[in-house]
Parts: C-alpha cells; structure tokens; sequence
C-alpha cells in the first residue's frame, strides 16, 4: 500500500539575506509515515520540523529530494485534499464565531451545504466545545483555540492529519482529552503526523518516531526500540511483604544488581487528583 507520506533524500536551502550563502534548513532527510499510523516527529527548535512540515504540504518547494503524499508530489495541490493542517500558533477570524469559523473553512474544503451542519455539530461536540458553538472565537482561551483548530483540520474528513503541538497552552486535563481524540481518530483509520514537545504524549501513542537535529534525520524507529536501554532489565511485582522485599533485594545486590525504588510522573498524579477532585463534584 503507498505510504500517507514518503520523503526520500529531502533538502530545504534558503537563501540568507544580503548574502551568496545559503541555510541548509533540511539536510538529506528521509522518511515514511505508513497509513493508520501515529508518527511523531521530534527535534528541539530550529531542527528542521517545521520546515519539513510545510514542504509536506506544499508549502514550500524542495531544494533536493522527493516528497510524495499518498504517492502524488506534495508539490501537486491534488495531494492536499485529503490532508488537515493544525498550526502551531493558529491564527483565526476573532469576530467569527466557533461555528461560523468552521462554516467557512468547510466552504474552503468543498463541503456541501446541505451536509455542514450536522458535520459541525459532530465536531464541536468531538472537541468538547459543544457549548461554546456560538461564542465568538476572540473570547476563547488558548486552550479552547486549539481545540477549535482541530475541528478546522477534521472539517473535511481528511485521510492524514498534521498537527503541530496540538496539546501547545492547553492544561494537563485538556491535553489529555485531545490525546484520546488522537488515539480514537487512529481507531477510525486516519493517520497522523504529530510534531509535540510533550514526550509523554508521543511515547504514549506514537508506532514510530523520528527524531531531527539541525536539519538531519538522528534516531526513527519505533518507541520501544529508541528507549530500549541494553544491560538493564526492570520487573514489577506489586502487593510484596515487606519481608519478601527485603530477601529480593538481598539477592539481586548478591549477584550485583541495583535495586531503584520506582515512581509515578508528575503529570500522572496530577491528573488524578484533578479527576478526583470531579469525580467528588
């Protein structure tokens, strides 16, 4: 089956201004995200992410290298109609509201009339924004943006979504929320390019990910092969006597091991004391 994306030797130069020299924003890059998958796409700022993102869209055009999404160029419009693009930082119409905006980016993607109410009311309530349908999008939070944004991307059903730090300013509650409306958009058969700086999120869903570094392909392969560490082996056994305990660690320290006492992120102990605290109102 063609892959949702193929990038094959792919280069991104730009010129530098005042200058005959040239930024070598994207260096030899290769990559495929296969259909129904999660693939995450990581690196610290100025890696090159962003760039690849917007050539994969057609954004920009390649310097070098081959870009194909479901087997057309990126350069061909007709390969972006079945993609939805969330933004990093999404900018939209603040007099407009939360359905009104996806009336219009609806009217853009070609949806018919007849159909877009319905398709909208199935979105805000995805989103959790059933309630806030009819407020202006300039009294939203940071928050309420991005998941407002998502709707946009989903608007017109498309096969891939590329999302760019969709959880960016949302609470730990709110990213939560969206990171099971990724797991379910996967359940539906849609595939998902994520670019995130929240690792426990894409440790958590993504089949495989790659790692940038000024404009170069690092580490990709699958989570557990990039954390895999060799030479450390981890058991859990709950509900030990603390006699039990004691006798294996006297065996494993006999034989040379380390015992570590192991512990919960923060983000999970925040998130259950927040839902507690719910679950009591």
């Amino acid at each position: 089956m063609t892959p949702a994306i193929a990038i094959e030797g792919l280069i991104k130069d730009f010129r530098i201004p005042a200058s005959k020299a040239r930024l070598r924003a994207v260096d030899n890059l290769s990559l495929t995200v296969e259909r129904g998958s999660i693939y995450g796409l990581l690196g610290p700022n100025g890696s090159g992410k962003s760039t690849t993102i917007k050539v994969v869209l057609g954004l920009l055009k390649a310097s070098g290298g081959t870009c194909e999404v479901f087997g057309k160029s990126s350069e061909d419009a007709s390969a972006r109609m079945g993609v939805g693009y969330l933004p990093e930082a999404p900018y939209f119409q603040r007099f407009l509201t939360g359905r009104e905006l996806l009336e219009y980016f609806g009217c853009l993607s070609g949806l018919e009339r007849s159909g877009a109410s319905k398709r909208i009311d199935q979105l805000l309530e995805k989103v959790g924004l059933e309630d806030a349908g009819d407020r202006r999008v300039g009294s939203y939070s940071k928050g309420m943006l991005q998941r407002i944004g998502l709707a946009q991307a989903l608007i017109a059903d498309p096969e891939l979504l590329i999302l760019d730090e969709p959880t960016a300013g949302v609470d730990p509650i709110g990213a939560a929320d969206i990171t099971s409306l990724i797991i379910e958009l996967k359940a539906e058969g849609k595939t998902i390019l994520l670019c995130s700086h929240l690792l426990s999120q894409v440790e958590a869903i993504c089949d495989r990910v790659a790692i940038m570094g000024r404009g170069r392909l690092l580490r990709e392969g699958t989570v557990a092969s990039l954390t895999e560490n060799a030479g450390q082996d981890s058991i859990r056994v709950d509900g030990l006597s603390k006699e039990t305990r004691n006798s294996i660690e006297s065996l494993a320290k006999e034989q040379g091991a380390r015992v570590s006492t192991p512990s919960r992120s923060l983000e999970d102990l925040f998130l259950e004391l927040a839902r507690d605290q719910g679950d009591e109102s």
